[in-house]
């Protein structure tokens, strides 16, 4: 039995995705640039993309781009947004949580001179909305909050966060990583105050190497890449036609089948984690407290410490019986360092070298699930028992 629990990672790409994608790629495979009637057809295919991912965000068409990816969209963000305002201010407020495609980019600003605050988080992963309001000046230009944490799956108080930042400071630019949030969450960004949205089409059982970013209409951004003058001249490069129509036909199959889709994955979590925890020495990471399980947390997301048993042992363990978690990132998982994550959180040695991710998706099972939690019975115990030997 084959068991894919490493959804935060990548997805299986939807039948019907991939289906409108080798059409547009063998038969519909014009430029959209292009004035004939092949780069016609395609230049519909873009519209209609936009057209239903605005409807799914509440936004306006003209303010949906496409990117490589949630990377990208980041870094086009951020470092578009602190160029386009760094008259105004050369601070920016971010958290110690966020992925490598945000911390890097405030890393790389600060070598340019910019001030970046990052914000602290609480053992299960959320920041203070006091510690925000009072990192927020009036040379604050941009701050970046993640929605999901794509380790542990807390959720940011990002409403609270958009109408606290707009109180402090209305010219401030609001940015949210909502790369593990779209699919999985209502993000509706002009009514939570977000000016700038990132997400990724692999994440949601769309293709790689495609990804949006939400721009509010009055937002200002320098552009990052230049050439063409595509995209309103804020992304040149020749559009990525069945990326973006791959990446909105994914949305639309997503969020057409919302509500039954979280509350089975909630279902699966509790179940899971209600489970997992028959064994000694298990940690579950991120849960907010006095909340049922799962609750207050991402739906497809389950951070699981095993004392006793280091991670990269355990998955390579569950491998054998071809169940497939990870230890963590993706992005970092071939970089062997503690996690950032883990370590705000306050998690110390052995359980920080202990810690596995299990994240599920629309394709998830019980069967599966009790299959994994049958195999963790049978190896950690065992594997427990080798470690204390050697």
């Amino acid at each position: 039995m084959e068991v894919y629990l490493d959804n935060s990672a990548t997805t299986r790409v939807f039948p019907e995705v991939a289906e409108l994608m080798t059409r547009i790629m063998c038969v519909d495979y014009g430029n959209p640039s292009s004035l004939h009637g092949k780069g016609v057809v395609a230049e519909q295919y873009l519209r209609e993309a936009r057209e239903t991912l605005a409807k799914i965000l509440k936004v306006n068409e003209k303010e949906i781009f496409f990117t490589s990816g949630g990377t990208e969209s980041d870094n086009m963000a951020i470092i578009g947004g602190a160029h386009a305002n760094y008259r105004r201010g050369r601070h920016l407020i971010t958290t110690r949580v966020e992925h490598p495609a945000v911390m890097n980019t405030m890393r790389h600003l600060e070598s340019m001179g910019y001030r970046v605050t990052y914000l602290p988080v609480n053992s299960y992963g959320q920041i203070s909305l006091e510690d925000l309001r009072q990192a927020i000046g009036q040379d604050t230009i941009l701050v970046s909050i993640m929605h999901t944490n794509n380790e542990v799956g807390a959720l940011q108080p990002i409403a609270e966060a958009g109408a606290l930042i707009k109180r402090m400071n209305p010219g401030t630019l609001f940015h949210v990583d909502a790369v593990q949030a779209f699919g999985k969450a209502k993000i509706h960004p002009k009514r939570m105050g977000i000016d700038l949205l990132s997400a990724s089409g692999h994440k949601i059982h769309g293709p790689k190497g495609i990804g949006l970013l939400y721009v509010g209409e009055k937002v200002k951004l320098q552009p990052i890449i230049f050439g063409g003058g595509q995209q309103q001249n804020l992304r040149s490069g020749t559009d990525n036609v069945p990326g973006a129509a791959g990446l909105a036909k994914a949305a639309e199959l997503l969020y057409e089948h919302y509500d039954g889709d979280m509350d089975r994955l909630y279902k699966y979590k509790k179940v899971f984690i209600e489970g997992i925890r028959k064994l000694e020495g298990i940690q579950i990471n991120g849960l907010v407290p006095g909340e049922p399980e799962g609750a207050g947390t991402a739906p497809h997301i389950v951070s699981v410490s095993v004392s006793g048993v280091r991670s990269e042992v355990l998955l390579h363990a569950l491998e054998e019986d071809g169940i497939y978690v990870s230890a963590g990132s993706a992005c970092a998982a071939r970089k062997p360092q503690p996690s950032v994550t883990l370590q705000a959180m306050g998690i110390q040695n052995p359980m920080l070298g202990s810690t596995i991710r299990l994240s599920f998706s629309v394709y998830t099972t019980m069967e599966e699930i009790d299959y994994t939690l049958r195999a963790m019975y049978d190896k950690i115990p065992i594997l427990r028992k080798y470690t204390r030997r050697r």
